[in-house]
C-alpha cells in the first residue's frame, strides 16, 4: 500500500462512539489540535443497544461528566424523551437519573457539537495502523495509505473491534448494527504485543409499535417533577411531553420455548467465543441460571419520537429468528408483535486493561491511549466516563502535563478505571454502586462539588461555569449556617400544624432549625414553606444539597475520614520502573501481581488481588528506605 502524509496534529482519536466523542472535545476543548476519524459519520454517538442513558451509578456518571466539563449530560438533556429518577424510597446514595434517548436526535445532536467544536476536525476513514516511531505511538494509517501524525492517539473502536454478529447459527464480520467492522487494527495491536481478549454483548428485538397491545401492559410514565443530567440545564425547560415506556413480562410458555430451543442458542451450542455480561445476561441465560423464576420483566421502550420502532429490553437474544419471533409471542401485549429487527450477540476484541495506567495510557506503548468497550466495560455511560479521561491525558502527554487522575474517593469514573487496571475484568465490566466504598459521597447530586474544582483548574470548565458553580456552593454555605443560627421553639409559628401534618414529636425545649431537619420526616422545603421564620428563596438544587449535608452528616463525616486513612498510602508513590524481584520476602503471588500491574503508589497496591497487608508493609518500608533497585525500560 502507498502511503502519504495527510496531516499533523497535537491528538488522535480513533472512533465517534460516546467514549471517543468525549475524548475529542476533551482535548480540542483544551486547546489540542485533535482528529477525530470514524468509519461512519451517521454513526457518531450512536446507541447500538438500549435508547437510554443513566440508572443506578452510571447515572452518576453522566453528572461527573457534566460536571467535568463534557456533553454526555448536556446532550442528553437536549435530546430526552422521558426521564425518571430510581430509587426515590430509598438513600441519596443508590438514587439515579435515568432518561429514555431520541435515539436519532442524541446521534445528530452529537455530531452537530462535534462540527462546531474549535481545534477539531471529523473525518470518515478506516484506520488499519498505528504510527509507531522510537517504541512511542506517533500517529495512524488508513486503508487508502494517509499517514495521520500526532503526539498522542486514543483508541475507541468499541465493539468493531474484529466485531461477530451472531444469530443462531448465522455468523458474520460485523460492527454494531451491520456496520463495517474493524479488523486490521486489531491484528496490528497483537502485532505490538498488546494483549487482547474476546468479550461478548447482545441486543434485543425490535418491534414496531401498531403491533403491541399496550392495553396488557403496565404503563411506565417519565417524572413531572423538573430533574437533569447537566448542572447547566434550567427547570423551566423540562419536557413535560413525554412518551411512556411499557412493562410486561415472561411466562412459564415463554420460557418453555426458550429451553426447548437452547440447542440452538449460540451461546450454548459452542458458537459464541467471547464472555458476556453476567449483569446484562441474555433471555436465554436468565433462563438457565434463574430457572427458579417464574417471570422476567421486559420493558418496551420507545426508540425516538420520529420512528414506530420499539426497543423490547429484557430480551436480549442470539437465538435464531423464528425462534425470537415465537418468543415474543408469547409475552403478553406481544401477541402480535412485528419484528424490525432481530436481536443478535456481538463478539469483539477487548485490550486486557492491566496493561494501562489510571491515566488510561498503554504502559508500554507510550503514546497510546485506550477508552470505552475497548477497555472491557459496558454501556454508553462506561465509555464516556473513560474519554473524557483519556481525552484530558491524551492532551496532557501532547502539552508535557502532569496525568489527570480521579481518585476512588473522587468519582465512580475513579473507581471504574481503578478496578479495570488495578484489578481487571474477566467479564464486560458494569458499575454498580457496589462497587465503590465511597458511595455515600458519590452521590448524582453532587458531582460539581467533586469535580468541577478539578475541571476548572485544568481549563476544561471555563470560567462563566466555574461562577455559576462557586454561586451555588456559596448559596449552599450560607443556607447550612442561617440554618444552624436560627432556633426553633415549641411556640413558633405554623410549627404545630406542620408536625400534626407530618406526624412528628412536638417539641419540649428549642432546637436548632439544622437539627430539626435532622428528623427523618421533616423535608427541608416543606420545612421552610410551613414556618415564616424560616422562609427562603433557595433553588431546588440547593435545597437538595442542604436537606442532605444536614441528614447524613454523621455518616459523610465517617466516609470522609476513612478517606483521608487512604489518601495518604495513595501519596506513596512507587517508582514507576521498580524492581520487584530485588524486594526481599515478597509472596510469590503478590510479587508476579505486582510485576504484572505496576501499580503506582501503595494504595493502588493495596487494592491488587493477591497482595496481603503484610506484602504492602514490606513493600512500604522497602521504598521508604530508599532502596529503589529499577529494572530497564521495556523496548
Amino acid at each position: 500500500m502507498q502511503t502519504y502524509e495527510a496531516g499533523q496534529y497535537d491528538v488522535i482519536v480513533v472512533g465517534a462512539g460516546h467514549a471517543g466523542s468525549e475524548a475529542a472535545l476533551a482535548s480540542a476543548r483544551l486547546g489540542a489540535q485533535t482528529l477525530l476519524i470514524t468509519m461512519n459519520l451517521e454513526m457518531v454517538a450512536f446507541m447500538p443497544c438500549n435508547p437510554s442513558i443513566g440508572g443506578p451509578a452510571k447515572g452518576v456518571v453522566v453528572r461527573e461528566i457534566d460536571a467535568l466539563g463534557g456533553e454526555m449530560g448536556r446532550n442528553i438533556d437536549r435530546t430526552y424523551i422521558q426521564m425518571r429518577l430510581l430509587n426515590t424510597g430509598k438513600g441519596p446514595a443508590v438514587q439515579a437519573l435515568r432518561a429514555q434517548a431520541d435515539k436519532q436526535h442524541y446521534s445528530n445532536t452529537m455530531k452537530q457539537v462535534l462540527e462546531e467544536t474549535d481545534n477539531l476536525d471529523l473525518k470518515q476513514g478506516l484506520v488499519e495502523r498505528l504510527l509507531v516511531e522510537e517504541d512511542q505511538c506517533r500517529g495512524i494509517i488508513t486503508n487508502s495509505g494517509a499517514i495521520y501524525r500526532a503526539k498522542s492517539v486514543v483508541l475507541t473502536a468499541g465493539t468493531s473491534s474484529r466485531g461477530k454478529i451472531i444469530i443462531g447459527d448465522l455468523a458474520y464480520s460485523s460492527g454494531p448494527n451491520n456496520t463495517l467492522p474493524s479488523v486490521k487494527l486489531s491484528e496490528h495491536l497483537m502485532e505490538l504485543g498488546i494483549e487482547l481478549t474476546r468479550f461478548k454483548t447482545g441486543t434485543p428485538p425490535r418491534v414496531h409499535y401498531e403491533s403491541v397491545n399496550f392495553d396488557k401492559t403496565e404503563e411506565q410514565p417519565g417524572d413531572s417533577k423538573a430533574n437533569h443530567f447537566s448542572y447547566l440545564s434550567e427547570d423551566e425547560d423540562y419536557l413535560q411531553d413525554q412518551i411512556s415506556c411499557w412493562l410486561t413480562h415472561t411466562n412459564s410458555k415463554t420460557h418453555e420455548i426458550i429451553r426447548n430451543n437452547l440447542h440452538k442458542a449460540p451461546m450454548f451450542s459452542g458458537i459464541v467465543e467471547g464472555v458476556g455480561a453476567r449483569y446484562c445476561p441474555s433471555i436465554e441465560d436468565k433462563i438457565v441460571r434463574f430457572s427458579d423464576k417464574p417471570r422476567h420483566q421486559v420493558f418496551i421502550e420507545p426508540e425516538g419520537r420520529n420512528t414506530r420502532e420499539m426497543y423490547v429490553q429484557g430480551l436480549s437474544t442470539s437465538l435464531p429468528e423464528d425462534v425470537q419471533l415465537e418468543m415474543l409471542h408469547s409475552v403478553e401485549g406481544l401477541e402480535e408483535a412485528k419484528l424490525m429487527r432481530a436481536g443478535y450477540a456481538i463478539e469483539y476484541d477487548v485490550v486486557v486493561p492491566h496493561q494501562l495506567t489510571l491515566s488510561l495510557e498503554v504502559r508500554d506503548l507510550p503514546g497510546l491511549f485506550t477508552a470505552g468497550q475497548m477497555n472491557g466495560t459496558s454501556g454508553y455511560e462506561e465509555a464516556a466516563g473513560q474519554g473524557i479521561i483519556a481525552g484530558i491525558n491524551a492532551c496532557h502527554k501532547a502539552f508535557d502535563k502532569e496525568p489527570f487522575i480521579i481518585t476512588r474517593s473522587e468519582g465512580y469514573i475513579g473507581v471504574m478505571i481503578d478496578d479495570l487496571v488495578t484489578k481487571g475484568t474477566t467479564e464486560p465490566y458494569r458499575l454498580l454502586t457496589s462497587r465503590a466504598e465511597y458511595r455515600l459521597l458519590l452521590r448524582h447530586d453532587n458531582a460539581d462539588f467533586r469535580l468541577t474544582e478539578k475541571a476548572y483548574q485544568i481549563g476544561l470548565v471555563d470560567e462563566d461555569r466555574y461562577q455559576q458553580f462557586k454561586t451555588k456552593e456559596a448559596a449552599v454555605k450560607e443556607e447550612l449556617e442561617r440554618l444552624a443560627s436560627i432556633r426553633i421553639k415549641p411556640s413558633t409559628e405554623g410549627l404545630a400544624e406542620y408536625f400534626e401534618k407530618v406526624d412528628s414529636t412536638p417539641l419540649k425545649d428549642g432546637i436548632l432549625a439544622s437539627d430539626l431537619l435532622k428528623r427523618p420526616e421533616i423535608k427541608y422545603f416543606d420545612l421552610i414553606k410551613a414556618l415564616p421564620i424560616l422562609t427562603a428563596d433557595v433553588s431546588r438544587q440547593v435545597g437538595e444539597q442542604v436537606e442532605i449535608q444536614i441528614k447524613y452528616a454523621g455518616y459523610i463525616n465517617k466516609a470522609n475520614h476513612k478517606v483521608d486513612r487512604v489518601k495518604a498510602m495513595e501519596e506513596k508513590l512507587i517508582p514507576e520502573n521498580l524492581d520487584y524481584d530485588a524486594v526481599d520476602s515478597l509472596a510469590t503471588e503478590a510479587r508476579e501481581r505486582l510485576k504484572l500491574i505496576r501499580p503506582s503508589n501503595i494504595g493502588q497496591a493495596s487494592r491488587i488481588s493477591g497482595v496481603n497487608p503484610a506484602d504492602i508493609a514490606i513493600l512500604s518500608v522497602y521504598i521508604q528506605q530508599g532502596k529503589i533497585a529499577k529494572i530497564e525500560p521495556i523496548k
